[in-house]
């Protein structure tokens, strides 16, 4: 039987993160399928086959083709326990993608080759540079016109502000695209149009100056090959792995993920490279994934996800030890001793029960209200892991039944989608009313749509001219009580009952903090 650190090193926790229609998804799925996890890809937004995407399952993404929730997959390839969380590209719901970085040790990021790099894909480079996050970039659609390799592979050097380092290199592109040759593992992969199976016409070719190489691929494609094969072998550095593990080297891959090609070169890769679970910091210590005893924290929560049934599930990432159904843990933010009789594993929203987990891997916990993001589960030790911010909205409206009869659904829809950190709720403290925050305008729709399709509630969206949400506490309670009196219309509560003020405008909120310098104003609820 393997032993505990033998199990937590076959696990590889990463996420896909992208712009919007970069290909994050058609992706995920091309993994899955090599993975065994799916046998047919389904092809997203296609009118023609009704197949949605495995990782697409809630009913607004299959209806408007984006991702609006962080997926999680596992599956076992090649003797290693792969979890993928397929993020929202969207970046209304970037928040969602930020708190997803926070449970896994490495990234993929996917690249368009016509578009390169582009808004949504600097602002989560940012991220993973902070946390010095390990990534490979991926750039796909290679199968249609795109940029030229080097023009990108300077792109993404200035942009990830590290080396990097071609593992695959293009044979032409669009209607002339031949395939690519694997710098990494020394052999050819020919090109085949096939969406919805895995491309096999594999070559070994270990020397590129062979004469055989034109017989594949024609003279000219061969000659431009050596060309540029022999550039990027002098001008980029070779991979080394501890550069890429700290973050400083993104190894480069080229392909089409809607044609599965290109993919298996990056996974075959990935196992080897990425790295296996890492020490997290708590907040009193470091927390080694090898320690015998289980820690956890929940970095994401997930009402509905299976209709027939009106649960939340908690998603826990397992940190250290091992976790084990039907064992008391103890959850720090409430004191408390829970204990588990049906934890999951996910593929998209199918769920499994598991007996146990490992370090590293991310399991769902059925939740009847014990839960909030960022709360930490240990086998009894005063542990607790570093909170994940809800940051201040940028956007606000006052929400309102639109359906006198169905106000206890509507109470509780949107207490559970509050909880799911999708936006949040303050309650104004002179009138009652309560207004809803987000930091993009399409969660409004979401919002709005799962109320109804999920919770059978109706609601309506009432204007609000707002700035900023800002949390505020002082050591002078004085001065905060005459705060909350001459700002009393622009007072409210979050759902913690922590007070905050409502800045109506930027001038508003600097004049504020002018006049009560002892007011400390917080712009994230982790203070």
């Amino acid at each position: 039987m393997a032993s505990l650190k033998q199990e937590i090193n076959k696990r590889r926790t990463f996420a896909v993160i992208a712009h919007p229609d970069a290909g994050k998804t058609t992706l995920t799925e091309k993994l899955l399928l090599y993975g065994g996890a799916i046998h047919v890809a389904g092809a997203v937004k296609s009118n023609k086959i009704k197949r949605s995407a495995t990782s697409d399952w809630m009913e607004i993404e299959r209806q408007r083709g984006i991702s609006v929730a962080t997926s999680v997959m596992g599956f076992s390839y090649e003797g290693y326990q792969i979890n993928i969380l397929d993020t929202p590209g969207h970046e209304d719901f970037a928040e969602d993608t930020f708190r997803t970085l926070t449970a896994v040790d490495s990234v993929v990021i996917v690249v368009d080759g016509a578009r390169g790099v582009e808004k949504q894909t600097r602002r989560l480079i940012e991220v993973c540079r902070m946390r010095n996050t390990p990534v490979i970039v991926f750039i796909n659609k290679y199968d249609r016109e795109s940029k030229d390799p080097f023009d990108l592979l300077d792109e993404l050097e200035e942009e990830l502000q590290m080396d990097v380092v071609p593992l695959s290199w293009p044979i032409g592109m669009g209607d002339r695209f031949k395939g690519v040759y694997n710098l990494y593992q020394k052999h050819l992969s020919l090109f085949e149009s096939d969406k919805q199976h895995i491309a096999e016409n594999v070559i070994a070719l270990d020397d590129i100056n062979k004469e055989e190489l034109k017989q594949y691929i024609g003279d000219d494609f061969a000659k431009k090959l050596r060309q540029e094969v022999e550039i990027v072998e002098e001008i980029y550095p070779h991979l080394d792995e501890d550069s890429y593990l700290a973050g400083q080297q993104a190894p480069i891959f080229f392909g089409s993920a809607l044609n599965s090609f290109g993919v298996k070169e990056l996974l075959d890769c990935f196992i080897h490279i990425a790295p296996p679970p890492q020490p997290i910091e708590a907040v009193e210590r470091t927390v080694s994934p090898y320690e015998e005893y289980f820690t956890g924290f929940v970095f994401k929560i997930h009402a509905n996800m299976d209709p027939n049934h009106r649960s939340c599930i908690a998603f826990v990432k397992v940190c250290s030890g091992k976790f084990e159904r039907n064992k008391y843990y103890s959850h720090m933010r409430l004191g408390k001793e829970l204990r588990f009789s049906s934890p999951t594993a996910f593929m998209a929203q199918k769920k499994e029960i598991v007996e146990d987990a490992y370090a590293g891997d991310i399991i769902g916990l059925p939740d009847t209200g014990n839960f909030q993001i960022g709360d930490t589960l240990t086998e009894g030790e005063s542990l607790h892991f570093r909170g994940l911010p809800s940051f201040s909205p940028e956007l606000f409206r006052y929400i309102e039944n639109a359906d006198p009869m169905k106000q206890k659904q509507l109470v509780k829809g949107l207490d559970q989608l509050m909880g799911e950190g999708v936006a949040q709720l303050f309650v104004n403290s002179f009138n009652g009313r309560r207004i809803v925050g987000t930091v993009g305008q399409l969660q409004f729709e979401v919002i709005k749509f799962r109320l109804d399709h999920e919770y059978g509630a109706s609601c309506r969206w009432e204007p609000i001219s707002l700035y900023k949400a800002c949390w505020i506490e002082s050591d002078d309670i004085e001065a905060l009580k005459d705060f909350k009196r001459r700002k009393s219309q622009n007072m409210a509560l979050d759902t913690e009952g922590r007070e905050v003020f409502l800045a109506p405008s930027a001038y508003l909120l600097s004049m504020a903090q002018q006049d009560f310098p002892s007011i400390r104003f917080h712009f994230t609820n982790d203070f």
